[in-house]
């Protein structure tokens, strides 16, 4: 039998047929999933310094588990000594059972890890079935070493669903088990 990562599982024999029961849903594959988990990285601080995109994807290869990519500016903006085709940011998208480790590392063990931490507030919602939220420190990864971060930076990362509705994917995140916080 071949490895399939514990949250796949969860959805196939727990998540799915709960969220079917609870909307409603003639077919099984109505049933809203997660199609994919966007890391993002926004570094500013890049112009002056081309080590800090360099490190940047580094540890988010080492957060994501497959290699991230530079992002570049698209146009000139002089305010910001910003020139086309500058190297400011890094991303990395995952897909299948990559993304359902992520996601279980995030849930179990990283955002646990947040200071101060009360839950995921529930604003991130798109109005079409996407969350997006950021975290502050990086950090709170624990592929990360502290030593070796020469500076802290924070990061979006988006759950792409196929929920047509805020409720929907709301319903499929908390059926995994992220942490949202209390309306307050």
């Amino acid at each position: 039998m071949s490895y399939v990562p514990r949250l796949r599982a969860k959805y196939t024999e727990e998540v799915a047929p709960k969220l079917q029961k609870e909307f409603g849903y003639k077919s099984s594959m109505q049933v809203p999933r997660i199609v994919k988990i966007s890391l993002n990285q926004g570094l500013g601080n890049a112009v002056g310094d081309k080590k800090i995109v360099e490190n940047a994807v580094v540890e988010m290869t080492s957060i994501a588990g497959q290699k991230a990519v530079p992002t570049v500016s698209r146009k000139d903006i002089s305010n910001f000594k910003l020139r086309k085709g500058m190297p400011i940011g890094a991303r990395v998208t995952l897909r299948g059972d990559r993304m359902y480790e992520f996601l279980d590392r995030l849930i179990a063990v990283s955002l646990p890890r947040t200071r101060d931490f009360r839950g995921v507030k529930p604003g991130g919602f798109d109005g079409r079935g996407n969350f997006t939220f950021g975290v502050k420190e990086q950090i709170i990864f624990p592929e990360i070493d502290i030593d070796k971060v020469s500076r802290i930076q924070g990061m979006d990362i988006t759950f792409v669903t196929t929920a047509k509705t805020d409720e929907e994917a709301k319903s499929l995140l908390s059926a995994f088990g992220f942490p949202f916080a209390d309306k307050n």
